[in-house]
This record gives C-alpha cells, structure tokens and sequence, in this order.
C-alpha cells in the first residue's frame, strides 16, 4: 500500500492553498489537531512554524509543525511533531484537475516509535485519518 491519499476539491488551488496557509485552519481539519496556540506570522513560508496541541490517543501533546518546503500554491511539507509518540513529514501536493484541484497527502513517520516499527497496518491507519484530514480540508476549501 502506498503514503498517498488525494481527494478532488471544488475549488482552485490558491482557494485550497488559503487554507493551508493559516495556520488556525489546521485544528479543524487535522484528525487529532485542537488549538493552534501561536504562529509564526510568514507562515507558510519554509522554516516558519505553529503551535498546536495533539491529542495522543486521550492524552493532550503540545509540540510544534514547522515548514520544510513552501511552494505556492503548489507544495508543502511539513515537519509534524507530536513527542512522545514521534515526528512525521507531511507532504502536501496541490494540482489543477477538472477546473478545480487534486489534493494529495503523504505522510511518513521519520522519528520515534511510529518510525522505528512503521509497517503496512501503521500505514493503513495513517492514510485512514488522512482520508477523513482531506474531507474536512476539501469542506473548508470549498466554502471558501
């Protein structure tokens, strides 16, 4: 199985990239994410970052993304952490489709446990909460 999910969104890319470019955007479309405490105010430009709190499984995480790469409205990546349970890189892909925009996500573990013992069923999970990440992302974008 592959890291990549997408879904097709009603919308132009630069009405998706909007969304990826606030940085308060991403506690009501990221499965687990909650507030969005601070932020760097050029974010998404790479090396900018926020603040937020993860939810752990029951457990409230306050950890940081950062931006890796920045190409609007085309690119991002991220860099995800969420310490103890591990550090992830997050690549978000924008392109025209049908006159609106495919949106593909990956998602690998690159620290901790999730990156130590990664396999197909940890995978499957990870596409999972991307799948339901990408309606809400494509619900936001689209009322734009």
């Amino acid at each position: 199985m592959g890291d990549r999910t997408s879904t097709w969104v009603d919308a132009p890319p630069e009405r998706v990239w909007g969304v990826l470019a606030d940085p308060r955007s991403y506690g009501e479309w990221v499965v687990g994410s909650r507030d969005i405490r601070r932020w760097d105010p050029e974010f998404p430009a790479a090396g900018t970052a926020f603040h937020h709190t993860f939810m752990v499984g029951p457990v409230p995480v306050k950890d940081s993304t950062s931006v890796l790469e920045s190409e609007p409205p085309r690119h991002l990546v991220l860099r995800a952490r969420a310490r103890p349970a591990g550090v992830a890189h997050i690549t978000l892909d924008l392109t025209p489709e049908r006159d609106g925009t495919r949106v593909e996500i990956a998602e690998r573990p690159v620290d901790g446990p999730p990156a130590r013992w990664h396999n197909p069923v940890q995978q499957w999970l990870i596409n999972r909460r991307n799948d339901e990440s990408l309606r809400r992302l494509k619900r936001l974008a689209e009322q734009r």
